[in-house]
């Protein structure tokens, strides 16, 4: 494959990418405005902020898009349409009563409905972007292990997350605008990296490069907003700290900085279509102590290419309203598509599933 262009099959993905806009079909679960959850149940009617911004957005686009089906018999997938977010702040729910709440919402549409029963719920998907979503399946087992999750903090080793069988969603915090300098920006500094002091790996990033005249690495928080580093910066370094998550990835996207990934056997958003290689450097956190030797080992032909698909691909890392084709939204969904048909049929209720 070659490691400059952005998808691993262009052709493929385009002409799969059409075929799924047209055809791909979603149920979702429908609630009343007056249901006593409806506000974890219902998408929000105004343009989603913060850490978890991607859940909100990815509801709030699907429930106004083309893709939603009112037949369940013409759907490919069901969603699922609790916000895992929105359940952990509802204190009538609250991170002890999520997984009882969930529990018995699956219960009620396995009752209602006869579309969990016939694949033990391998055609349902929900989105979790809170790192408590890692728990939030863990009383209905059957939707722990069948059930398609779209997660924001997808690693091989957390526990609840199945790579192929469940979908990598990017963790997004929305801007305002474009930054007007992304191509012209002059990007004198090698490497920006700040946030807390949370995880060895970043203690390895301390301890090598804190006093570094290449590498600017602060530990805690800048005083001023830290998007002129981003647009000072050839590199913008991705280290995990407490959980596993993309923000700090679409971070530096969004500022056309090239993103180097610090965070072993990350299932990377989008990797299904997304050739990473064409555009962010994979570092394992054993090579902490010769990443000044690494970045600096990139050529300017290569980081030309990386950083000219760095600007291709932003447009897949956005939240639109509505949605934009190519979006983050299309991305998921598309993501979503692959999955449709990989579901286990239930032969009878004293066998298991094929």
């Amino acid at each position: 494959m070659n490691n400059t262009e952005i998808y691993h099959d262009t052709d493929i993905f385009l002409e799969d990418y059409k075929e799924m806009n047209k055809s791909f079909k979603i149920f979702v679960y429908s609630h009343k405005p007056d249901d006593p959850f409806a506000n974890v149940l219902l998408p929000v009617d105004f343009d989603p902020k913060g850490h978890y911004a991607s859940e909100l957005y990815f509801k709030k686009a699907l429930l106004n898009s083309h893709l939603i089906t009112k037949d369940p018999n013409e759907a490919d997938l069901f969603y699922m349409p609790f916000s895992i977010v929105d359940m952990r702040h509802d204190p009538r729910i609250g991170p002890e009563g999520l997984q009882d709440f969930i529990k018995d919402y699956i219960f009620n549409i396995s009752h209602k409905y006869p579309y969990w029963n016939r694949t033990g719920g391998a055609e349902h998907f929900y989105v979790a972007c809170h790192s408590i979503g890692r728990i939030a399946m863990d009383k209905v087992v059957e939707a722990k292990e069948n059930s398609i999750q779209v997660a924001c903090s997808s690693t091989y080793f957390v526990a609840g997350y199945f790579p192929h069988k469940d979908v990598s969603m990017p963790q997004i915090w929305p801007k305002e605008q474009d930054p007007k300098k992304i191509v012209s920006s002059k990007r004198n500094q090698l490497a920006f990296f700040a946030g807390q002091v949370n995880s060895p790996a970043r203690a390895a990033l301390l301890k090598h490069w804190r006093n570094d005249t290449e590498i600017f690495a602060h530990f805690g928080r800048l005083e001023t907003d830290d998007g002129e580093e981003q647009l000072s910066s050839k590199f913008c370094l991705h280290v995990k700290g407490f959980e596993v998550n993309t923000a700090r990835v679409t971070d530096a996207l969004h500022y056309g900085c090239v993103p180097v990934i610090l965070a072993n056997h990350y299932d990377l958003p989008f990797s299904d279509i997304l050739n990473w290689k064409s555009f962010s450097v994979v570092v394992h956190y054993m090579d902490i102590p010769v990443l000044k030797k690494i970045l600096q080992g990139i050529n300017l032909e290569e980081y030309s290419w990386l950083q000219s698909n760095v600007l291709k691909v932003r447009k897949h890392f956005k939240w639109n309203v509505p949605p934009v084709e190519y979006d983050a939204f299309y991305k998921a969904m598309y993501e979503l598509w692959l999955r449709r048909s990989s579901v286990r049929v239930r032969l009878s209720a004293s066998r298991g599933y094929i």
